[in-house]
């Protein structure tokens, strides 16, 4: 039976398409597509959707496990004029809550105790599978203190306004725990301590296999409970500021780096987001240009799946020595967000135009509303 292989990347370039040729040619892979926002990884692309029967690719769904969106819907009376007013100060009291950046971590008595409950139920459920001791001891050991922390690179914290609404959308994962996982077991599938970016597949029915899955359970579940407690701190910050109590909605919290189960087989997003028929989803655009609050339409043919943002068009290297501090303030006008030499590799300059992107995949996903920044934070 032929495979069914669809391709909806804007810029096909060579090594982001022989990546993607790489992956789906392995005889376990059923399906495959490839997004419009697709860009060089390592193994798999950014963008690539790999449905496999019988074995699950570490390396395909990567080192940040769980890497996702939530967005809240902030309530309150002229909520966004007081936001705008208070700009300044909400930015400078997030940066106090919130720690942002590689390495940072949070003062476990920091952390609520709503979040520490949760996280004592996903630990208690993880040793009851198949699991590493030297594993889970690092969990026991580490795993709180990074829950409510941001992280680097493309992750961020950000504040904005749909017509009279405010929002608030957080772009995060698993923090340093998730990479720990991934290269663990990439080593393991490789048996090489050198050269396991690639692709080395675990039957899903070995030792190691089962192992994998039960801590990619663990890592994804841990993502979205590291996007919880940011978002309480968050709204926490902003009723100190404002000095009254606000209610929020959560309108949606998905991962777009993981590997679920479905009818049979393992659905690989290396950078996709899920799109069934009425799945909720966001997809950030850049700094500058904010995201999108969409719906899935079920369309098989993205193996329903869509963009998770818009993808780089421009290595960190490259961005850093071809884009100046001046057009990234420029390009940053009015809005009060992270903007140093430090975060120049992601200035909007960097990304491909979202509006592309989003027109490139208007069969799968329906867009709901696009939410433009007030305030962005970055690590």
């Amino acid at each position: 039976m032929e495979k069914k292989i669809y391709n909806y990347s804007i810029d096909k370039d060579e090594e982001t398409q022989r990546q993607f040729r790489e992956c789906y040619s392995q005889d376990f892979v059923h399906e495959a597509a490839l997004m419009p926002d697709s860009h060089k990884g390592y193994a798999a692309p950014i963008g690539a959707v790999l449905k496999a029967k019988g074995y699950i690719v570490p390396a395909w769904v990567g080192f940040d496990i769980g890497c996702g969106m939530i967005a809240v819907h902030i309530k309150g009376k002229e909520i966004l004029e007081k936001i705008r007013k208070n700009s300044e100060e909400i930015y400078n009291k997030v940066l106090l809550e919130i720690p942002m950046g590689v390495g940072e971590y949070q003062k476990e008595g920091r952390i609520t105790e709503k979040t520490k409950k949760e996280f004592k139920k996903l630990l208690d459920k993880f040793q009851q599978g198949p699991n590493d001791k030297n594993i889970l001891n690092m969990l026991k050991s580490t795993c709180l203190k990074h829950l409510g922390t941001l992280g680097g690179g493309n992750h961020f914290i950000e504040i904005g306004y749909y017509k009279k609404e405010a929002w608030l959308v957080i772009h995060s994962g698993s923090r340093g725990i998730g990479h720990k996982i991934a290269k663990r077991y990439m080593i393991s599938a490789s048996n090489s301590k050198e050269d396991y970016e690639k692709t080395f597949p675990l039957d899903v029915n070995s030792q190691l296999g089962k192992e994998y899955l039960n801590i990619l359970d663990f890592g994804l579940e841990y993502a979205l409970l590291n996007r919880l407690e940011m978002s309480y701190k968050v709204i926490g910050a902003i009723e100190q500021v404002l000095g009254e109590k606000l209610k929020t909605e959560l309108w949606v919290n998905k991962n777009h780096n993981h590997a679920i189960y479905e009818k049979g087989y393992y659905i690989h997003r290396k950078g996709a987001t899920p799109a069934k028929k009425g799945e909720r989803g966001i997809i950030p655009g850049n700094m500058r240009d904010g995201s999108f609050l969409v719906v899935g339409l079920g369309n098989s043919k993205f193996l329903n799946s869509s963009s998770h943002g818009a993808g780089r068009i421009s290595s960190r290297k490259d961005a850093k020595l071809n884009i100046t501090l001046e057009e990234f303030k420029k390009s940053m006008e009015g809005i009060r967000g992270t903007i140093s030499l430090k975060t120049l590799d992601e200035s909007p300059m960097a990304y491909k135009d979202i509006n592309k992107v989003m027109k490139t995949q208007e069969k799968s996903v329906k867009i709901q509303k696009h939410i433009s920044p007030i305030i962005n934070w970055k690590g």
